[in-house]
């Protein structure tokens, strides 16, 4: 157990329990080397009171994201996590300030839990509640900023690893009211009480409330991505956990699908999530509408066989042919026929590109059409302009 003194007050910490953080207010900043213009940043502080053991990074701002990334690194630096963080009452961290409960931002309840931190946002304007860190925010200003002011940086980087090294001499140098160095006391008494670092680093989760589709897919409108569940879920509302790389569906507070996170438009599906004796998929096959189309269109028929070749899903297929036959309804044939040969020879099989060459194709037409002068022909009933003079 360590002992401080703040004022008139005395407070004991002992060996990392607490972590307390906070931004500095003044802050530094680089050179943008394209514009010439001084980018300024935010100085992310934290501090192990029982060591005063120091850390400092400069992230672009006090967002949740960036808040969250100079945390983990922190983290990352001490080698192991205590069990209490005190932030301040940080936009990025509290939605909520309240004197005896404040509210948690939901991204930094996902934090605490992914590292088993318990999180106790200092009171409103009440700086006893962080003393250690609010001490070394001064300490900042004058051993690392002091000594960098004279310095130009070009980079996020280059000033960090300007940071860094002043703050290592900062830990470095001994105590006035002791015999060792911040360092040397994190290291003794300390670091090997942090408990151990999870596994996987913490990935930001997001949520979504998405309805099931009659394809047995959520659409993931972030991404234009859809994800398939079990066909029994179609019209129901489903809760959607996704993060960088995994995409979880959940009904009625139960797990129902899981995907790996793909970007880009297009279908990520398992292929037992499509029952085969659903009664709204038995009334619809491949078969079922390569017959539709042959009853109307050459080049729909080549076109919709074309799309069960390519899917290996039909299922994902069905709601494409529905549109395509929509498309030949309301189309003039021969437009219809020269669209469909132009989209089968490039594989571009949607409804949405075949509704665009479908446009290309009639403009073209009609501008030929009003292009064309038509001569009539000379004969007794032309009077030309002599007669009415």
């Amino acid at each position: 157990m360590s002992v401080a003194r703040k004022g008139g007050a005395v407070f004991t910490h002992d060996p990392a329990h607490r972590l307390q953080v906070d931004f500095v207010g003044d802050t530094p900043g680089y050179i943008d080397r394209d514009s010439g213009e001084l980018v300024k940043v935010q100085v992310f502080v934290a501090v192990l009171p029982y060591s005063n053991y120091s850390y400092a990074l400069a992230v672009p701002t006090q967002g949740t994201d960036d808040f969250l990334y100079a945390l983990g690194k922190c983290l990352e630096h001490l080698g192991g996590v205590p069990q209490v963080l005190v932030p301040d009452n940080l936009k990025a961290a509290v939605i909520k300030s309240d004197r005896y409960e404040p509210v948690l931002n939901k991204v930094m309840e996902d934090f605490a839990e992914h590292y088993g931190l318990v999180v106790l946002p200092a009171r409103p304007r009440k700086p006893k509640d962080k003393p250690s860190v609010e001490n070394t925010v001064k300490l900042v200003y004058q051993r690392v900023f002091a000594k960098l002011r004279n310095q130009l940086f070009f980079s996020i980087t280059d000033l960090n690893a300007a940071i860094m090294d002043k703050v290592r001499e900062h830990n470095q140098t001994r105590m006035q009211r002791e015999p060792v160095s911040r360092q040397e006391r994190f290291l003794a008494d300390e670091k090997h009480l942090l408990k151990a670092l999870p596994p996987a680093l913490f990935e930001k989760r997001y949520y979504a409330e998405l309805v099931v589709a009659s394809n047995n897919c959520v659409l993931l409108g972030r991404d234009n991505r859809h994800y398939s569940v079990p066909s029994q879920y179609i019209g129901k509302k489903t809760q959607v956990i996704y993060t960088r790389t995994l995409v979880s569906i959940y009904c009625e507070g139960k797990q129902i699908a899981a995907h790996p996170r793909e970007k880009g438009s297009g279908y990520t599906t398992k292929l037992e999530h499509f029952a085969s004796n659903n009664g709204h998929q038995m009334r619809r096959s491949p078969d079922y509408y390569i017959g539709l189309a042959a009853q109307r269109s050459t080049g729909l028929t080549r076109l919709i066989k074309r799309i069960f070749e390519m899917e290996k899903t039909p299922e994902l297929a069905f709601r494409t042919c529905d549109g395509l036959l929509s498309l030949q309804r309301k189309t003039q044939p021969d437009v219809f026929e020269e669209a469909c040969e132009i989209a089968y020879s490039n594989d571009l099989l949607s409804y949405k590109r075949l509704s665009g060459i479908i446009r290309q194709c009639a403009l073209a037409k009609a501008q030929q059409v009003a292009g064309q002068t038509t001569l009539l022909p000379m004969h007794e009933n032309i009077r030309g302009k002599d007669y009415y003079n």
